[in-house]
């Protein structure tokens, strides 16, 4: 099952949010991330968070059939957290996050950090960029325009065994360690692959890639 959680900060816009909504099988939204999705004119089915930042009554998305799972704002894990735990107990393989673009930096590398433990978002669509994670040992191909800017950012302290292919600068044969990455390459064409290696990847490409 697809889950597309959309949380607040930079969201695409709405008709990306809506096609996004589309691909998935549940949608849920991550406390002002409730106004995102309700301006997009997409009606979640579990809306989540302390909601200290939304500005809708709740109320009155109860009788719109909307669930409505509410927490203290004193707590250990952000509300972006606490909806991705959601998708995945209630059964999505497959996550795209839309938001968290933008506005508060800890909450920008907050969702980074995700994507080095084992729950995290399988892709993440912001207002500026279209980011897929690679697991390891697999290959994903990719579909933007020529001369699009890609980076690629390895999931671990060391990564080997990457494949390339269209892209300017060619990934094979790359020993990336510790801090290792790289930046503004080019797509060669309107479409690329890559393959991971030891470990998985974050591929970063403008807002309206897509992926295979």
């Amino acid at each position: 099952m697809n889950c597309l959680v959309i949380t607040g900060g930079d969201a695409p816009n709405a008709e990306t949010l809506r096609n996004l909504a589309a691909r998935c099988q549940l949608v849920i939204a991550a406390d002002s991330g409730l106004d995102t999705a309700m301006a997009a004119s997409i009606l979640p089915a579990i809306a989540v968070g302390d909601f200290d930042s939304t500005e809708i009554q709740l109320d009155s998305l109860i009788s719109q059939g909307i669930s409505i799972v509410r927490y203290p704002e004193d707590k250990d894990d952000t509300d972006t957290e606490i909806a991705l735990k959601l998708a995945q107990d209630k059964g999505a393989d497959y996550i795209i996050l839309a938001g968290a673009g933008g506005g508060r930096l800890d909450h920008l590398l907050g969702v980074f950090a995700m994507f080095s433990r084992k729950l995290h978002p399988d892709e993440w669509q912001t207002q500026t960029d279209s980011i897929f994670c690679v697991p390891a040992g697999t290959t994903r191909l990719f579909k933007t325009f020529e001369q699009a800017v890609v980076s690629v950012f390895p999931l671990g302290q060391a990564s080997s065994g990457m494949r390339s292919r269209n892209l300017k600068w060619a990934l094979d044969g790359l020993v990336w360690g510790l801090g290792s990455f790289g930046v503004s390459n080019r797509c060669l064409g309107s479409e690329f692959s890559i393959s991971a290696g030891t470990c998985p990847l974050l591929v970063i490409t403008p807002s309206g890639t897509e992926s295979f």
